[in-house]
This record gives structure tokens, C-alpha cells and sequence, in this order.
């Protein structure tokens, strides 16, 4: 099974290829209801349709875009249309259409845009002041006039399609014919309302199946709609009511004043107001790969596109379908999403069983026509027929049918999409976005997690404890550093500092809606303007006419940031702040004690030095500011010749219990890697505090990393647990090692811009939904909401959860599936008759199908799933440990049951007209009661103890309770439909007695030494089922 299933039914979990997504689809074979089983497949062919359309699109703006603006403006000449203004719109108090305004920025005419007094006669036209924005009371009109910043998406399918996408199924249609058939012949033969009762059970019993799966399709699909609106809610800064303020996207309006910054998404057309070095990627809109600079000149900005370098403003000028962008969303929502590889191998498993069952459906069929033949011929009664035989074969046919129903498990693929949904939805209350689905399966295999250390494995909430400055080192308490900076260092001095923090930033202080004073931008900026507003009213005034000129914005490559500013007085200074290392290799001088800027000797470099590395080695992240005079501007501002003012240390603490959720991961088999942009001081004392950092482990700088040999890297990975100083280019390498020649399952985490090709590279990309760029939240399969390792961790359990879930249910349906197929086609070869019937396997089936799937692919994960090695790459998804209590327990209901149907009515001292009724009734009870048991012995596949946490899986047990309930039902109530009778007390017990021997037999079972799949060994050893097996105390 295994080698058939790895040749048609294997897929990889990311990015798979169009060719293994064809091969299986076209070995699937004997599907009951494709509508329902491909539900959550993707449309091959709505997808390419799909991908010409985006083309078509792209091609039409990048026409727009690249066209020559001299023939764009004589195109624009010739087919510009008068926009009239509307008495709506006039009465609103706008001047301008929203057509003309989406029209003017989508088609860059900038001819028009002058016509209309530029960027500031746009502004006049909508209503908005460029400094303080628009009125929040004016949402609600802007979005009546210019539309919402959403857009058409399909509607979600109601109720009733899912009903109808469950009757599709073909076994069930040739059911309601044959009870069809078999109501009009009984009517006949034994009148009213006898003759119906047989037929009208099978309907009954084909509409609750119907109704129970359609919930359970529909329920999911609620959850599914709900994530998929979550995936696409971005947050985007505004100016609004004259304060800076996050908001959704859905909820940006014309005239919003946008904030962007690297890695931003831009969130709807618009117009650039100020900024710098502004640089926009439009691949995504117009599948051209040159960055576009925006500035005063060219101020077009299309939505959608990514900003890639610089920082700036931008005022809304349409929204929604208005845009481009709006128009390509459509088309991007056509085909779903690549399926997931448990989702296809369950389709082939599904394949494998479903023709066994056919075969078996037909050999029941034929061995019961034949007999029934022969006993004809052998009373001489071969010419005469009767309305009574036609009903006898009608019934052979629809227990042959009901077979089939029974042999195959449809539900099998679609309890992956049920355990994933489900997952999904805990996972997004615990914090965590799941983008792509086979993320969730995945993250149950990974055996390395490469994480950031700001933020992830510390609190993200920075706070400036130590400064360096002129030559001294001070200690930073709060209000307090204010008094003790006034006595030790000069005026002159401080003056620089403060200019040098306020003006070489990306974050900003505003006042929020309460008064209060807030810092928006990243923690260690905002660390540092804190630390700045101890003193900033000492000396804002002698900065304010200082005009900023040019700004090189952060990044994770030159690991600074740098801003050109005008002085009064006449020239310019440059401010640079970033990596201490790399700052302080740009200084010639530094900052005396006298507050004059003298040479730096070699001494003074080194003591330095010791100073950022007494500062790293308590946990701290170290920075420099310097400045440099220049007497001329240039294109670029200059990387040396520098004055060092100081050197900053900023406190950030390590999580509340990230030690703990590290030490989970390394019993569990899941190596923890730091790589961090930090200095190796600071990376070394964090991780050795988080447990990452051991005696034997390896520290190492990205540059020392990126110098070595294949031969040294093959040598130092597996021993590598902290990387400092990393590029992402460094941790791109780092992963494609890990994946490649170590074969480990990595999962990557990652906030910026240039982190999008490791999130990419790695088997689950893992984006920082705080700190993380719009960029990195695109290229990640999963968003870590609150950026917390904890939650990592927690991801980790639930992948493990889902691929157990699924084996634990796997496990449970093909027991039954033995057991009703074998019972039934003995029964039919010996006696002649099937003890089974057609609604009594319809009610199996949905027992085993829908409700075992509920019950056993949404079980919580528990903390015992990471006391296990991950499950490796390329493993037997059904295990031996599998086939050893599925065998079991079919052999020992398979034994019980052929017992009670070929003796039962000795064993059980039944006498009487009814005693054949009753015995088959009591098969009946048996077999369910065994598939009860069964269902909660599948909780657990090694451990003798399936009880423990039994009740905190709250649908397991209602769906045993529910069972049981309506089983009760069936037999008392419903036996004139389901060809039941009642049963006496002490048979009852004696059914339920049966059943609950398989409890022992599975403990029994389990104590059974069965040899793992042999795996090959890689960094961590990975076996194919959970654990080695315990013993003694242990096995409970």
C-alpha cells in the first residue's frame, strides 16, 4: 500500500508541482460524490483560467505604466471624457467624481492631475487637510460617495447547497431509487401502510445522513470564510482627527493621509504627499520587477504594490474595486487552495479500500443472487415469479449497495479538512493565523525552529538602562537620568544627543485620542525616543529649524540608519545610528569629555569596544549614534568620517516562559536555533538565559558563517545554536542546509522585507504578526500574532495533533469497515441472507464516516504529544502499531459476530416466531456497541489508559453520548423502519458487555512489541508512530 501510495499520492507540502497534483487526481478512482469529496481541492482548470485573466490584467497596466508619457498624455488627450459633477457628490461638499479620481491616479496622467492644482488641489476637492487628515464623523459619507475599500468576493454558499452537494452521492441516489422501487412493489404485495416501511426506513435514514454531513460541511466552510477574511485584514497607519492611528484596511476611505514604510503593503491608490527615497515594488500589479521611485514628480501609488526602500505619505484617491488591484483580487480568489499531502494520501488510501469494497459489494450481490436462484431451482420454482422475488433481489442490490456506501470512506480526506478547520480556528484564539493549510500538517514533522530573538524570544518592549557618552559609562533610571545627564555631561553635548535621536528616526510621538503621549514605530526606536523625552524640552528649540534633507532608512543588510539634515547657521550634518560594530568602524573621533570632538585612537577604539561588549554580555542590545558636518549635500550620505556622541544600552527582557516552552521543544525532539541581527554578546547571554545556548553548542557571526567551507558547514551546523550578526541571506543559506543535506523539517520565523526568500525556502515560514512587514506576512505560511515564542510551540502540538487525529480516525475506519464487510458478505455466502441491512450500514456508515471523524479528527492536543520524536519525512502514514489493533479488533468482533450469526440463537436461549428478528437485532447492537468501544479505544493507539482527558474533548463525548442515545432509539422505537425489534434488559447488557471487552483486548493488544519503521537517521532520530513502546509503570 505504501509504494503505491508514495507512486500516485504523494505531494510536497509546499509550493507542490502541477504534475503531482494531476497524477493523483487521475489515479482517484470510485468516488461516491465528487462535488463533495473535491470540495476543498483545487480547480486545476479555474485556476489556469484563473492565471490568464491575472495576465491579461497585468499586461493592461503595465502598458499604462510603461507606455511613454508623452504618447499616455496624447492618449489621454484624445479619449478623456468630461466628468460632470453629481448632485450627490456636490451635495456631499467633494468637487470631484470618484470615477475621474480613480481614473487620473490608475491611468498616472499627470496632465490631469496638474489641470486639478496637483496633490493639494486633490486634497481641497475631497475635503481634507494634509497635516491632520479626516474627521472620523465623515466615514460614513466618504464611504456612501467613494466606496468601501473592499471587494467583490463570491458569495458564500448557503445552506441548502450543501444539502444538495451531499445528495450527489451516487450510492445514495441508487439507495432512494431502489427505496423508491421497493415502497411501490411492497404497496403492492402487502398494502398499506406495511408495504412501505422497508423503503421509507432507507429514505429516512438517507436524509439524516444527508442533514448530519451537510451541518458538518457548512459549519466548516463558516470557519474557513471567517479565517480567509482574517488573512486579508491588514492594519494600516493613518492620520485621522489630527492624531497618527491604526485602522483596517476595510476600513480606509478617500482622503485617508496613509503612513508607509518598508515592507508596507500599499493598502489603495493614491497620491505621495512627502516622504523619502521612496521605492515601490509593483511586480504584483504589473509583473515588472524595477522598483519605481516615487517622489513629488511621479506621485502615483497603485494598491497593492510593496513599498521596498524608503518612507513616506500618502493621501487616498480611490478604493475597492475603483482599483486596479480590486479588479485582480477577483481573479486571484478563482481555483482554492493546493491541497494538503494527508488530504491526498487519504484520497488514495480512500482509492485503495473503495475498490476492495466494490469488489466485495459485487461478490455479496452475485453469491446472494445465485444462492437465491439455486433454492429456486431446487423447489422447482425457477419459472414462477412473484412481486415477492423482485423485492428479494430489489433488497440483495441495496445491501450491495449499502456495502459499498460502508467500503468507501469518503470521509477520509474530508476528516482531514475537518480536523484542519478546526485546528485553524483554536490556533487563531491562541494567536497564531494559519495562511496555508499544510502549514498545520507540517509543523507536526518540524525538527528545527530558527527563530528571531527580538520580540519572539524577549517582550519586545524595550527600555534604554545604560549610556556611554563621554567617556563615561551611566546607569538610566527613568526621569531620574535627567538630573544625573545635567551634571556629568556638557550642554553642547546633549543638544547633539537629542537632535541626533529626534531627528534621525522612523518612529513618531503622538498625542492619542485620551491626551495621552504615545511613541509609534519599532521597539528600539521607540526605547530611544523615550529615553529622549527625558530632556527634549531643554532643547527642541535649537534643533526645530534644522530641515531633514535625506533619509536612509533602516535596514537588515547595512544593519543603520542615516539622515541628512540642514543646519541654519548654513551646511548640512549627517546622523547616523545603527549595529555598534558597524558605527563605530565609520568614526574617526569621538566626543571628549569636554564635549569637543577629538580623534579616536586605537585604546580608545578598543576600550570602546569592551564597553559594547560589558553591555552585550548583560543581555543588553547596543547601539551607536554619531554625527558628521559636511559643508555640501550629495547623493548619498557618507558611511565615514563620523563623530561617536554615545553609545546606547536598551534592556529587553526575555518572555515569561520562553525558558520553559524551549526546554518542551528539546524533549520533544524540535531543535531550537537563535538568529538574530544582534551582537554575539548580547545573542549568547539571551540564549544561554532561554536555554538555546549549551556547553557544546556553537555560537557563531553570520560573516564567520558565510566564509565557510561546504566541509566546515556540514561539520559546525548540527552543533550551531546561536547566529549573530545574520543577514538574511545568511539565514536563507542556514535553512537550505538544514532542509537539504540534513533533511530536517525547518521552520523559520521572520519580520522583514528581506526575510521573505528564508520564509519562503523553509518548510513553514513563520511571520511576526506585530513586527512583521506585510512582505513576511505574505511569504509566511503561518502569522505568530502576538510574536510570541510560546505560540510557536503551540502550533508545533497542534501539527502533531492533526496527523494523530487523522490516524487515530484512519485507524477506527478501517476496523469497521473489515468488520461490516467481511460479517456481511460470510453471512450472505453461508446462510444466504446478509445480517445487516441497508438502514442499520447506512446508520454504521454514519457513525464511522461523519461522527467518527467529529469525534476523533477535532480531539485537543495534549502535552504528550511533545514528549515525542517528530514524524519524519516519508514515513508510513498507516503503522505497524495501526495494523496491530486494527487486525486485533477485527478479529475479535469478526469472531463474535460470525459466533451470534451462526449460533446465536443456542448461546443466547432465544425460542419463539420472533427469535430470528431478535438475534439479528442483537447482531445489530453488538457490532455498534463494538464500534463505540472502539471509538474510544482509538483515542490512544500506544497508551493502555484511553480515559485520561476524556471529558475535556467535550464533542468526543457528546458525540458517545449521542450515539449511544439514538442507537437506544433505533432498537426500541424505530424497529418497524430499521427491521429492529426490542430487546430485554439482560440482552441489552449483554450486548454492551461484548462491546466493552474490547477495552481489555486493546490494552492486551497494546503491550504487543512492534518494530518501528526503520528511518534514516538525521540531526534528531525520527520514527514512523510516537515513542518507543513504555514498560512497567510507564504503560498506564
Amino acid at each position: 500500500m505504501e509504494s503505491y501510495l508514495r507512486e500516485n499520492f504523494d505531494v510536497e507540502p509546499k509550493n507542490p508541482s502541477e504534475e503531482a497534483l494531476r497524477r493523483w487526481r487521475s489515479a482517484v478512482w470510485l468516488v461516491k460524490n465528487p462535488r463533495r469529496r473535491f470540495r476543498m481541492v483545487a480547480d486545476l482548470a479555474k485556476r489556469a483560467e484563473a492565471e490568464r485573466k491575472r495576465r491579461k490584467i497585468q499586461e493592461k497596466i503595465r502598458v499604462a505604466l510603461y507606455v511613454q508619457k508623452a504618447a499616455l498624455h496624447f492618449i489621454h488627450g484624445v479619449t478623456r471624457t468630461e466628468h460632470r459633477l453629481s448632485e450627490s457628490v456636490r451635495q456631499s461638499g467633494f468637487d470631484i467624481e470618484p470615477d475621474e479620481l480613480a481614473s487620473i491616479v490608475g491611468s498616472h496622467n499627470s496632465k490631469a492631475l496638474v489641470s486639478h492644482g496637483g496633490v493639494d488641489g486633490f486634497a481641497t476637492k475631497i475635503s481634507v487637510s494634509l497635516n491632520d487628515g479626516i474627521f472620523a464623523s465623515d466615514l460614513p459619507l466618504r464611504q456612501k460617495v467613494y466606496g468601501f475599500n473592499k471587494f467583490i468576493e463570491k458569495r458564500s454558499r448557503p445552506f441548502w447547497m450543501f444539502v444538495w452537494d451531499a445528495l450527489q452521492d451516487l450510492t445514495l441516489m441508487i439507495l432512494i431509487v431502489c427505496a423508491v422501487v421497493s415502497i411501490g412493489v411492497g404497496i403492492a404485495t402487502e398494502g398499506w401502510p406495511k408495504g412501505m416501511y422497508d423503503g421509507l426506513g432507507v429514505i429516512l435514514c438517507i436524509l439524516l445522513v444527508v442533514f448530519v454531513t451537510a451541518i458538518s460541511d457548512f459549519k466548516q466552510s463558516l470557519q474557513f470564510r471567517d479565517l480567509d477574511k482574517e488573512k486579508k485584514n491588514i492594519s494600516v497607519q493613518v492620520t485621522r482627527d489630527g492624531t497618527r492611528q491604526k485602522v483596517s484596511i476595510y476600513d480606509l476611505v478617500v482622503g485617508d493621509v496613509v503612513h508607509l514604510s518598508i515592507g508596507d503593503q500599499v493598502p489603495a491608490d493614491g497620491l505621495f504627499t512627502s516622504g523619502y527615497s521612496l521605492s515601490i515594488d509593483e511586480s504584483s500589479l504589473s509583473g515588472e520587477s524595477e522598483p519605481v521611485n516615487v517622489d513629488e514628480e511621479w506621485p502615483f501609488l497603485l494598491s497593492g504594490t510593496k513599498v521596498q526602500d524608503g518612507s513616506g505619505k500618502m493621501l487616498v484617491t480611490s478604493v475597492g474595486m475603483r482599483t486596479e488591484w480590486g479588479r485582480l483580487m477577483v481573479t486571484l480568489s478563482e481555483g482554492g487552495e493546493d491541497e494538503t499531502p494527508l488530504q491526498v494520501k487519504l484520497n488514495g488510501v480512500a482509492t485503495i479500500i473503495g475498490k476492495i469494497g466494490l469488489a466485495f459489494a459485487v461478490l455479496t450481490f452475485l453469491v446472494l443472487t445465485t444462492r437465491f436462484l439455486i433454492v429456486k431451482a431446487m423447489n422447482n420454482e425457477i419459472r414462477n415469479w412473484s412481486t415477492h422475488d423482485a423485492l428479494d433481489l430489489l433488497n440483495f442490490f441495496a445491501i450491495a449497495v449499502t456495502i459499498l456506501v460502508v467500503a468507501v470512506p469518503e470521509g477520509l480526506p474530508l476528516a482531514v479538512t475537518l480536523s484542519l478547520a478546526f485546528a485553524m480556528k483554536k490556533l487563531m484564539n491562541d494567536k497564531a493565523l494559519v495562511r496555508h493549510l499544510s502549514a498545520c500538517e507540517t509543523m507536526g514533522s518540524a525538527s528545527c525552529i530558527c527563530t528571531d530573538k527580538t520580540g519572539t524570544l524577549t517582550t519586545n518592549h524595550m527600555v534604554v538602562t545604560k549610556l556611554w557618552i563621554c567617556g563615561k559609562e551611566q546607569a538610566i533610571k527613568g526621569y531620574e537620568a535627567s538630573n544625573s545627564l545635567d551634571s556629568a555631561v556638557p550642554k553642547g553635548v546633549l543638544e547633539m544627543l537629542s537632535q541626533s535621536i529626534f531627528q534621525n528616526t522612523s518612529s513618531e510621538v503622538v498625542k492619542g485620542k485620551d491626551g495621552k503621549t504615545q511613541v509609534l514605530g519599532s521597539p528600539t526606536e521607540a526605547a530611544l525616543l523615550e529615553f529622549g523625552m527625558v530632556f527634549k524640552d531643554d532643547f527642541k528649540d535649537s534643533w526645530k529649524d534644522s530641515k531633514i534633507v535625506k533619509i536612509e532608512p533602516f535596514n537588515s543588510v547595512k544593519k543603520k540608519m542615516s539622515v541628512l539634515v540642514s543646519l541654519p547657521s548654513g551646511g548640512f550634518r549627517a546622523f547616523s545610528k545603527g549595529a555598534s560594530e558597524i558605527v563605530l568602524k565609520m568614526c574617526e573621533n569621538v566626543v571628549n569629555e569636554e564635549g569637543e570632538s577629538t580623534p579616536i585612537s586605537e585604546e580608545q577604539r578598543n576600550s570602546i569596544a569592551n564597553v559594547i561588549n560589558s553591555f552585550a554580555c548583560e543581555a543588553l542590545r547596543t547601539l551607536c549614534l554619531a554625527y558628521k558636518d559636511i559643508e555640501e549635500a550629495s547623493d548619498s550620505i557618507p558611511d565615514d568620517g563620523y563623530t561617536l556622541i554615545a553609545v546606547v544600552g536598551i534592556k529587553d527582557p526575555v518572555r515569561p516562559g520562553v525558558k520553559e516552552a524551549v526546554k518542551t521543544c528539546l524533549a520533544a525532539g524540535i531543535m531550537v536555533r537563535m538568529v538574530t541581527g544582534d551582537n554575539i554578546h548580547t545573542a549568547k547571554a539571551i540564549a544561554r538565559e532561554c536555554g538555546i545556548l549549551t556547553d557544546d553548542g556553537v555560537a557563531i557571526e553570520g560573516q564567520d558563517f558565510r566564509d565557510k567551507s561546504a566541509e566546515e558547514m556540514r561539520d559546525i551546523i548540527p552543533r550551531l545554536q546561536v547566529m549573530a550578526r545574520s543577514l538574511p541571506l545568511d539565514k536563507h543559506k542556514l535553512v537550505s542546509q538544514l532542509r537539504n543535506d540534513f533533511k530536517e523539517v525547518v521552520a523559520v520565523t521572520g519580520d522583514g522585507t528581506n526575510d521573505a526568500p528564508a520564509l519562503h525556502e523553509a518548510d513553514i515560514g513563520l511571520a511576526m504578526g506585530i513586527a512583521g512587514t506585510e512582505v513576511a506576512k505574505e511569504s509566511a505560511d503561518i502569522v505568530i500574532l502576538d510574536d510570541n515564542f510560546k505560540t510557536i510551540v503551540n502550533v508545533a502540538k497542534w501539527g502533531r495533533s492533526i496527523y494523530i487525529n487523522i490516524q487515530k480516525f484512519v485507524q477506527f475506519q478501517l476496523t469497521v469497515n473489515i468488520v461490516a464487510l467481511m460479517i456481511n458478505f460470510v453471512s450472505a455466502c453461508i446462510s444466504g441472507s446478509a445480517p445487516l441491512t441497508a438502514v442499520q450500514l447506512l446508520w454504521v456508515n454514519m457513525i464511522m464516516d461523519t461522527l467518527g471523524a467529529l469525534a476523533l479528527a477535532t480531539e485537543p492536543p495534549n502535552d504528550e504529544m511533545m514528549k515525542r520524536q517528530p514524524i519524519g519525512r516519508n514515513v508510513s502514514f498507516i503503522t505497524k502499531v495501526m495494523w496491530r489493533n486494527i487486525i486485533g479488533q477485527s478479529i475479535y468482533q469478526l469472531a463474535v459476530l460470525a459466533v451470534l450469526n451462526f449460533d446465536g440463537k443456542r448461546l443466547l436461549k432465544l425460542n419463539g416466531s420472533d427469535a430470528q428478528s431478535v438475534l439479528n437485532t442483537f447482531i445489530f447492537n453488538t457490532f455498534v456497541f463494538c464500534q463505540v468501544f472502539n471509538e474510544i479505544n482509538s483515542r490512544d493507539m500506544e497508551k493502555i489508559n484511553i480515559f485520561r482527558g476524556i471529558f475535556s474533548s467535550w464533542l468526543f463525548t457528546m458525540i458517545i453520548v449521542s450515539t449511544v442515545a439514538f442507537q437506544v432509539v433505533i432498537v426500541e422505537f424505530l424497529g418497524t423502519f430499521a427491521d429492529t425489534v426490542p430487546l430485554s434488559r439482560e440482552l441489552w447488557l449483554t450486548s454492551i458487555a461484548i462491546g466493552a471487552v474490547s477495552l481489555p483486548i486493546a490494552a492486551v493488544l497494546k503491550c504487543i512489541p512492534v518494530e518501528a519503521s526503520k528511518v534514516r537517521n538525521i540531526v534528531q532520530k525520527h520514527h514512523d508512530d510516537y515513542e518507543p513502546l513504555p514498560s512497567g509503570p510507564e504503560l498506564a
